[in-house]
């Protein structure tokens, strides 16, 4: 049974599925239409609200296959910066895309109320301390190897085994160190050190991860494994987001990450009413 969690002034008590809205403040995200700046990102913000976000998801650093990490300095200045902005258009709950703990103890300190951190814990190892001191909830997600080197040549034997194995491990590091198990959302990590068969696998399989009892977030918004599938540039792949997200909603979902606020609060609705049958 998931138990509530408290984000920032609202309850997710995992009744529905709930829509995060990505922000991000860079100028190499793979997906041009999502890169903002410090001078629209308040209008951005309250643009997703609008649409119907539940929960916003800033970063400051590109994370797509092969790319360069940024100075931690920048990219702290940047998301309190960022947050700084938003909170004066909106009082949404706001997540940081991070895995550095200063950065996460800065957005925290501009007025967010989450820590998204794509190491699982595992890049930093002040990170679960620092998470664990402000009692702030932390999303942990899956990856193999590095943003700069995890698409050469990933290999499994058996991938939800593995990535649940791993993840198990994300949440043993937090709760280590402090943070409260029902604290703790996990996210399985799709097109981060995963092949195409990877990916849908995961896709599939999702319910298995409701073994942990835990939040489930799915990451799939308009990523590479959609043009693997039907070649398509990254601006045509709204459609087989919503379907993938869909899918995988009905798997045990229960937040999906996005580029595209309205159209897939739209698709989630209607999954809702569905589930509500079920």
């Amino acid at each position: 049974m998931i138990k509530p969690i408290e984000i920032g002034n609202k309850t997710f008590d995992f009744s529905r599925i709930y829509v995060m809205g990505v922000i991000n403040i860079t100028k190499d995200s793979f997906y041009p239409g999502s890169r903002t700046n410090l001078g629209e990102v308040a209008k951005v913000a309250k643009g997703m609200e609008e649409a119907g976000a539940d929960i916003l998801d800033v970063g400051a650093e590109s994370t797509r296959p092969g790319s360069e990490p940024v100075d931690p300095k920048e990219e702290a200045e940047k998301i309190s910066s960022a947050l700084k902005a938003i909170r004066e258009v909106t009082d949404l709950p706001i997540s940081v895309d991070t895995y550095r703990a200063e950065t996460a103890k800065a957005g925290i300190m501009a007025g967010a109320n989450m820590i998204n951190d794509i190491s699982g814990l595992k890049f930093d190892s002040e990170m679960a301390k620092t998470i664990a001191k402000l009692k702030v909830p932390v999303i942990v997600m899956h990856i193999k190897g590095t943003p700069r080197d995890m698409q050469k040549n990933p290999h499994y034997d058996d991938v939800v085994s593995e990535v649940k194995r791993e993840l198990e491990r994300s949440v043993k590091i937090g709760t280590d160190a402090g943070i409260k198990r029902e604290n703790m959302i996990i996210d399985p990590g799709i097109g981060f050190g995963k092949r195409l068969e990877d990916n849908l696998n995961l896709i599939a399989h999702l319910d298995e991860f409701k073994d942990f009892d835990l939040p489930i977030l799915i990451g799939i918004s308009r990523k590479s494994m959609i043009n693997m599938i039907m070649p398509m540039d990254v601006s045509e792949r709204l459609e087989p987001t919503i379907a993938l997200n869909t899918i995988a909603a009905i798997h045990g979902a229960n937040i999906v990450r996005v580029h595209d606020v309205r159209e897939n609060v739209k698709a989630m609705r209607m999954v809702d009413a569905i589930m509500e049958v079920k």
